[in-house]
């Protein structure tokens, strides 16, 4: 349990980390005409982001849910592969990758690194993440409760992105 609750504690620090490279990035953007799009969702993302480094544990420890190396072991190796695939979409994107939506104007958008192959794969990473973190330890309600919460913010954020990057059409 105290590997775990290390485990979690820097999947925690990290996400600290995204947001001190996202507030950088805001102000950068800013400074550069970057335009925010679907600020209403984004504390709902916060949210259930936050709600993933407390549940797990806390479904560890309260419902005595043992660390299985068949199933934790693979599960760890996802989890470490989600934080690779994250920190290549930050590094490829650079001063534009930010938690939030923002577009900066006459900016092309970006077709390399792992943007080559997939449209979205920050959101790939954070799926992958959000059904392994808990898995690692057995914590299966709160995998299906993230990656529930997490299909439905996903659907509404990539609609407010592609539309932020014009990829489609605003609704009627």
């Amino acid at each position: 349990m105290i590997a775990y609750l290390l485990l979690v504690a820097l999947v925690a620090a990290e996400r600290l980390a995204e947001l001190a490279v996202t507030r950088a990035n805001l102000a950068w953007a800013r400074r550069h005409g970057g335009v925010e799009y679907g600020r209403g969702h984004y504390p709902w993302m916060v949210l259930a982001h936050a709600g993933l480094l407390v549940a797990a544990p806390l479904e560890v420890w309260l419902l005595h849910r043992p660390f299985i190396p068949a199933l934790g072991w693979p599960m760890l190796a996802v989890v470490l592969a989600a934080q690779a695939l994250r920190w290549w979409c930050v590094a490829t994107l650079g001063r534009r990758w930010n938690t939030r939506v923002v577009v900066i104007p006459g900016l092309p958008l970006v077709r390399h690194g792992p943007y080559r192959w997939l449209r979205h794969p920050n959101y790939l990473a954070v799926a992958a993440e959000g059904v392994a973190l808990p898995l690692v330890h057995s914590a299966w309600l709160t995998a299906i409760g993230f990656t529930v919460a997490n299909a439905v913010l996903l659907w509404v954020r990539i609609r407010v992105e592609d539309r932020a990057l014009g990829r489609r059409p605003a609704a009627p």
